[in-house]
C-alpha cells in the first residue's frame, strides 16, 4: 500500500477520543453546519469526514453497513451542488431506487427543482437535480449531451453493482468518461478491497478520499430459532464471535437422537437432510412467536417466488392477523386509491382479490413475479408499520427502503439456476443490513431458523464476516468500441481501456505474479550451476532426457485411450514419434555428457531445473494474458467491426494510425444492449422491414428474452404469416456473426430465445392479460419487467432506422404499452 493510501486509512482506526480532537483541528465548513442543521439525527463520524472531504472539493468513497446512513453524504453533494449552482446527478442501479430516491428529493427541495431519468419515468430533465439510472447516464456522455453543461457532482448509490457480469461496465464508463471537473461521490457497501477500489478512483478521478466504517448505526442481535426456542448465536459473555455453547451442545444432542420415524425400506423415514431431528416449526407459528416477543415488523427471506406466496396463504390459514380495525381500514384505503387504475377484468388475473386480504392481516408477499404497483404498495404499508409480516426474495435487499425491527432467514443456502450454493458473506451481510430501523430500535435482530445440515462453527463464522471483494467483469462491447473511437480515437481509447478497474485489478495481479519470478530465476541459476558438466553441456543432454520421457509418457496414453476405444491414434503417427525416441537415445549415447561419472546426479539436478523452468513459463504466459487484456479484446473487436464494415482503418503505410467510423457504425453507437451487433447488422440488412408492428414486437422479445425453464425438448410457436421466415434470417445473421466473433477470438453470446414471442405478439394484437400470461407462463411482474426491455430496444430500433422501420417501431411501442403495461409505467 503507497503512503497516500497509508495516511487514508490511518483516520479510520483513530479512537473516537482521537477523532475528536482532529475534527477540532479541522472544523466542518460552513456548508457542512448548515446542512447538518436540516438532519433528523446528528451525523455519525464517518458522514462527516465524508462531506468535509466533499466540502474540500474532493471526491470521496464510502463504504459502510447497509442501513448505515451512507445516502447522507450523496444529499450533501446535492445541498453543495445548489450552493455552488451547479448540477447534481443520483444515479441508482435500478429503477425502483431511482423512483423512491426521486419521490425523497421532491418533498425536500420541491418538484421544480428535481427531475427524475429512468426510460420509463422521464420528468423534468433539465432540473438542478436529476436522479436517473446509471445507463441513462452513460448514454448522456457518449451523447455529449448539453445536460452535463455546468454538471458539478455525480453520486453513483451501490457503486458495488460495479461487479455485476452484466451491467457492472456501465459504471466503469460512467467513472472513465465523466469530465474530470465533475466530483464523484461513490456509496458502496462495505467490501473488503475498498483501499484498492478507492486507489484506482483516486488514479482515474484525481483526489479521492476513502472513508469506512464496520459500524452498524443499530447494532444487529443475531437469534437461532431452534425448534420453537429462540436462542443466541453467539455467546455474549465471551469476547469475539465464539458460538453459544449451549445451541451447540443442543445441535449434537439432536444428531444423536434415534430416528423413531419409520417407515422407509431401511426401517426409518426416509431424510437425507436429517430434517426430523430438529422440529421446525411453520412460518404463521414464527409470526406469532415474534409478536410475542415483540420483534415485529419483520421481513423473512425464501429465496423462492413460490415460498412467498406459499408462506402468505400459510398465515391466512392459521388465522394469523396483525392489524386493528382502523389499520384495516386505512390498509384498504391506501390500495384502492393506488390501484383504482387497473381495469376490472384484470384484477382476478393478478390475485388482487387474495394479495387484498393479506394486506389486511398485515402479511404480504415481495418478488420481481408481482405487478410493480403491488410492490409499491406493500413497501409503503410496510413503511407506515401497516404491514408487519413480509415474505420476499433477496431482491428486497438491493438497496430499497425497508428496514424491519427482524430479519428471519429460512436457510443458508438457495438455488443459482444451475444447483444450491451456499449464502456468501457478503450476501448475508446485505440481508440482515435491513434488520435494525434508525431512531425506532434500539437493536437490530436477526434469526436464522436452524435445521440438522447446519453446522453452528460455519453458521457463525458465515455471521462473522462482513465483507466481501469487489471484482470488476469490465470488457469492451461492440456499441462502448464505436463510441469510444467516435470520442477520443484509436489510441485515447486504448488509453482509457487500460485504465478501467479491470485493468487496474489484472495488473496488480501481475504484480503478485511478478514477485515469484525473480525468485524462479535465481534458483534457476544455481540449479543450472549444480548440473554444470566439465565434459560438455548438460543442460542440452538433459533436454534430450526429458524429450524422451515426455513422448514415451505420450505413446503410452495413446495406447491405454486406444484399448479402451476412446483414442484410436494413427499408426503412422505413432511411428513418427517411436522414430523420434530411437533418435534422441542415439544422440543421447553419443553425448559427451553421457560417459559422466556424476551423470545421474547432474541429471536429478536437471529435473529439477526443467520443473521449475515449467513453472516460470506459465508464470510468464499468466501476466502475457493479463497485460493490456482490456486493450486488447477492443483491438479484436474493431478488427471484427472492419471486417464488417462498421469502421474503416486509417494506415500509414503498414502501420495502423486510427479508425474512422462508417455511418454503419454510427447506427451501432445508438444501440446498447447484449444483441447491439445483431440488431445493427439486421437493421443494415433491412430484414425486419417485412414485419408488422405486432411482428416487430415479437422479434424484439426474441432479442431480449431469456426463459427461466431449461427444456431443450420445447418447441415455441411462432406468430403466423411471414414471422417464421423473418425470425430465420435473424436466426442466419447472429449464426453468421457468432462464427465471425470465434474467429476474432470474441465472446459468444447465447441463441435467440423464440418462447416469448408468440405471447407478446398476441399482447400488442389486443389479446386479454390472463390469456397472455398462461400462454407466456409468466407472473404478472416478469410479464411486465419483459414488455419494458422490449419497449426499450423498440424504441432504440425507432431511433436508428430508416423511416418505415421507424414508423413500424413506434406503432409497435403503442401497442404493447396498453393495459397493465402502461398503468406500470405511468401508474
Amino acid at each position: 500500500m503507497t503512503n497516500k493510501l497509508k495516511r487514508k486509512m490511518a483516520d479510520q482506526i483513530l479512537s473516537p477520543a482521537e477523532r475528536y480532537k482532529k475534527a477540532k483541528k479541522n472544523p466542518a465548513s460552513p456548508s457542512v453546519d448548515s446542512f447538518v442543521s436540516l438532519l433528523k439525527f446528528p451525523m455519525d463520524d464517518f458522514q462527516e469526514r465524508a462531506c468535509r472531504s466533499l466540502a474540500k472539493g474532493k471526491s470521496v468513497l464510502v463504504a459502510a453497513p447497509t442501513g448505515a446512513g451512507k445516502t447522507i453524504v450523496g444529499e450533501f453533494a446535492i445541498h453543495l451542488a445548489i450552493e455552488k449552482d451547479l448540477k447534481v446527478f443520483y444515479t441508482t442501479p435500478i429503477k425502483a431506487l431511482s423512483n423512491q430516491k426521486y419521490a425523497e428529493l421532491v418533498k425536500r427541495y420541491g418538484q421544480e427543482r428535481v427531475g427524475i431519468l429512468t426510460g420509463d419515468n422521464n420528468q423534468n430533465s433539465d432540473a438542478q437535480i436529476v436522479v436517473m439510472t446509471t445507463e441513462v447516464l452513460r448514454n448522456m456522455i457518449y451523447a455529449n449531451s448539453n445536460a452535463l453543461i455546468s454538471l458539478g457532482y455525480v453520486v453513483m448509490d451501490e457503486v458495488h453493482y460495479l461487479a455485476d457480469k452484466f451491467r457492472g461496465a456501465v459504471w466503469e464508463e460512467v467513472i472513465l468518461h465523466l469530465p474530470k471537473d465533475v466530483k464523484i461521490v461513490s456509496l458502496s457497501a462495505t467490501v473488503s478491497n475498498a483501499e484498492e477500489f478507492g486507489a484506482w478512483l483516486d488514479e482515474v478521478r484525481g483526489e479521492t478520499d476513502i472513508i469506512v466504517s464496520e459500524i452498524r448505526p443499530v447494532p444487529l442481535n443475531q437469534h437461532v430459532l431452534f425448534g420453537n426456542e429462540l436462542l443466541d448465536l453467539f455467546d455474549e459473555s465471551e469476547k469475539g464471535t465464539r458460538v453459544n455453547q449451549d445451541l451447540a451442545q443442543r445441535h449434537i444432542s439432536k444428531l444423536r437422537e434415534p430416528l423413531h420415524k419409520p417407515r422407509g425400506r431401511s426401517g426409518y423415514r426416509d431424510d437425507r437432510r436429517g430434517q426430523n431431528r430438529i422440529d421446525r416449526i411453520s412460518k404463521p407459528e414464527i409470526v406469532e412467536l415474534l409478536e410475542d416477543e415483540d420483534l415485529l415488523p419483520a421481513i423473512f427471506f425464501i429465496f423462492s417466488r413460490a415460498g412467498c406466496e406459499a408462506a402468505v396463504k400459510a398465515c391466512h390459514s392459521h388465522g394469523v392477523r396483525l392489524t386493528t380495525t382502523e389499520e384495516k381500514q386505512e390498509i384498504r384505503r391506501l390500495v384502492e386509491e393506488k390501484c383504482y387504475n387497473i381495469a376490472e377484468e384484470d384484477l382476478d388475473t393478478l390475485g388482487y382479490f387474495d394479495w387484498l386480504s393479506g394486506l389486511e392481516r398485515g402479511v404480504a408477499a415481495h418478488h420481481a413475479g408481482m405487478l410493480p404497483a403491488f410492490k409499491e404498495v406493500v413497501e409503503e404499508l410496510f413503511l407506515r408499520k401497516l404491514v408487519k409480516a413480509v415474505f420476499a426474495t433477496e431482491t428486497l435487499a438491493l438497496g430499497i427502503n425497508m428496514p424491519a425491527r427482524t430479519v428471519v432467514l429460512e436457510r443458508l443456502d438457495k438455488y443459482n439456476g444451475e444447483g444450491r450454493v451456499n449464502l456468501t458473506p457478503g450476501e448475508y451481510t446485505q440481508l440482515t443490513g435491513r434488520a435494525g430501523r434508525r431512531g425506532i430500535d434500539t437493536q437490530g435482530h436477526s434469526v436464522i431458523q436452524w435445521s440438522a445440515n447446519m453446522e453452528p462453527n460455519s453458521v457463525a463464522g458465515l455471521a462473522s464476516k462482513r465483507t466481501y471483494p469487489l471484482i470488476s467483469p469490465f470488457r469492451p462491447t461492440y456499441n462502448m468500441a464505436v463510441n469510444l473511437i467516435e470520442a477520443f480515437g484509436r489510441e485515447r481509447a486504448r488509453e482509457v481501456l487500460e485504465t478501467s478497474f479491470a485493468q487496474f485489478q489484472a495488473d496488480r495481479a501481475v504484480v503478485g505474479l511478478a514477485k515469484g519470478i525473480r525468485e524462479k530465476q535465481v534458483s534457476l541459476e544455481g540449479y543450472e550451476d549444480a548440473m554444470k558438466c566439465h565434459r560438455g553441456n548438460f543442460v542440452e543432454y538433459a533436454s534430450m532426457r526429458r524429450e524422451i520421457t515426455d513422448i514415451e509418457r505420450a505413446l503410452s496414453a495413446g495406447r491405454v485411450r486406444a484399448e479402451r476405444g476412446k483414442d484410436i491414434r494413427q499408426s503412422k503417427g505413432r511411428h513418427l514419434q517411436e522414430q523420434r525416441i530411437n533418435q534422441l537415445k542415439r544422440d543421447l549415447r553419443a553425448h559427451p555428457c553421457h560417459a559422466c561419472n556424476d551423470r545421474e546426479a547432474h541429471a536429478r539436478w536437471g529435473e529439477r531445473w526443467f520443473k521449475l523452468r515449467r513453472e516460470l513459463d506459465a508464470v510468464m504466459s499468466q501476466i502475457e494474458g493479463r497485460t493490456n487484456q482490456v486493450a486488447k479484446t477492443f483491438d479484436r473487436i474493431c478488427e471484427m467491426l472492419v471486417d464488417l464494415r462498421y469502421i474503416e482503418a486509417n494506415r500509414n503505410g503498414d502501420e495502423l494510425v486510427d479508425y474512422n467510423v462508417l455511418d454503419g457504425g454510427k447506427t451501432l453507437a445508438r444501440i446498447y444492449g447484449e444483441r447491439d451487433l445483431l440488431i445493427a447488422e439486421a437493421l443494415r440488412e433491412d430484414i425486419w422491414s417485412k414485419l408488422d408492428p405486432a411482428g416487430l414486437a415479437a422479434m424484439a422479445a426474441a432479442l431480449v428474452y431469456e426463459a427461466r425453464r431449461d427444456d431443450e425438448e420445447w418447441e415455441p410457436r411462432l406468430p403466423k404469416g411471414n414471422f417464421g421466415e423473418v425470425i430465420q434470417q435473424t436466426q442466419q445473421l447472429w449464426s453468421d456473426l457468432e462464427e465471425l466473433a470465434e474467429h476474432h477470438k470474441l465472446r459468444r453470446t447465447n441463441p435467440l430465445d423464440l418462447s416469448l414471442c408468440l405471447p407478446i405478439y398476441r399482447w400488442a394484437t389486443g389479446a386479454r392479460l390472463d390469456a397472455v400470461l398462461e400462454s407466456a407462463d409468466l407472473l404478472a411482474g416478469d410479464f411486465i419487467r419483459w414488455t419494458k426491455q422490449i419497449i426499450d430496444v423498440l424504441d432504440q430500433i425507432a431511433q436508428a432506422s430508416n423511416p418505415a422501420l421507424a414508423e413500424t417501431a413506434k406503432t409497435a411501442v403503442d401497442k404493447v404499452k396498453r393495459g397493465i403495461v402502461a398503468y406500470s409505467f405511468y401508474g
